[in-house]
């Protein structure tokens, strides 16, 4: 929702922007209107102003977008899934590129459970209303495997699981440069951004713990195809943490974006600079089924966009190991 037409008087003269757009709409906090500077959403003449110090010169016209409400209730939709198992209790999908999992700001439909809706019939209304039977969640740019709870006491045991660690996940990604160590652990607090609220910081204000471990699966002149295992859950775990050593996921726009390298093979670079999201899938995912107690496990296979590049890398090995 933009909003036009928002004067500056002169005796707005030499207010902080922060200071001034707090007073034009006092419902909202400033810490949020400094995050809508930040993000770029608030613009004077056509020019985006981004620093919440901005001293107001006042006889101005200013633009603010405001990000747009989720729904107060989900509507099912009739959107086409990739169902890799289903029963009475829960249902496992493989999840594709830019799909989000649940309605959030900026986005309302088009979502993973309003299609699970639609196919399922119900999932379980534990939570947020917005995000019925999401018991772990994918970001929008992240291919692979999740779970979803069909009724609370699924969701229940499942949450639980992940809670106390004993899900086994998987995932695969492509990342800038060589990895010198086959193996590691990257234990390293995150917390949401104070400075940007769309990043996960290392440095955040408010940090929880969050360990990644990692595998060389093969090396390319410029690249690594890594296996990554998770101890934790966190927003952006593996993107953080892989950019925290130097070595960020291909195509993360986020988080270490990098240069093409110049010597890159002209198909495989075009490749790249096509991509719109980051090169991570969630590969497979292993847990205990609430209601038989069975030990189940599921595996989804790499997308298009990730198995080409990899197939284009893997045609020129000259020079790699693995």
């Amino acid at each position: 929702m933009t909003t036009p037409n928002l004067k500056a008087e002169s005796e707005d003269k030499g207010k902080r922007l922060d200071l001034f757009l707090s007073e034009k709409f006092p419902k909202r906090t400033r810490s949020f209107l400094k995050n809508l500077i930040s993000e770029g959403q608030v613009s004077i003449s056509e020019i985006v102003i981004t620093k919440a110090g901005y001293k107001i010169k006042g006889d101005e016209i200013l633009f603010v977008k405001f990000p747009e409400k989720p729904p107060e209730t989900l509507a099912p939709e009739d959107i086409a899934l990739d169902i890799v198992y289903e029963d009475d209790f829960l249902v496992v999908v493989n999840k594709p590129a830019h799909m989000a999992v649940h309605p959030g700001a900026g986005r309302s439909t088009g979502t993973l459970v309003a299609a699970l809706l639609h196919h399922t019939g119900r999932l379980a209304p534990t939570g947020s209303p917005l995000r019925p039977g999401i018991v772990h969640r994918l970001d929008m740019g992240t291919t692979g495997v999740m779970v979803v709870a069909k009724d609370d006491p699924t969701f229940t045991d499942l949450a639980r699981q992940f809670k106390e660690h004993t899900t086994e996940r998987r995932y695969h990604a492509l990342v800038w440069g060589r990895l010198k160590e086959n193996r590691g652990t990257i234990d390293l607090p995150i917390g949401r951004c104070s400075t940007d609220r769309k990043k996960i910081s290392a440095v955040s204000r408010s940090t929880r713990e969050a360990v990644t471990h990692y595998k060389v699966i093969k090396r390319y002149n410029f690249f690594t195809l890594v296996e990554l295992k998770l101890e934790t859950g966190r927003t952006h775990q593996v993107r953080v943490h892989m950019d925290s050593i130097g070595h960020p996921v291909v195509g993360d726009p986020l988080y270490g974006k990098r240069k093409i390298p110049s010597a890159t093979p002209k198909p495989i670079a075009d490749r790249i600079k096509g991509l719109k999201r980051q090169l991570l899938h969630a590969l497979s995912l292993g847990f205990r089924h609430p209601e038989t107690n069975e030990e189940l496990r599921f595996t989804s296979p790499y997308p298009d966009d990730m198995a080409l590049i990899i197939e284009l890398l893997d045609q020129r090995t000259e020079g790699a190991d693995s």
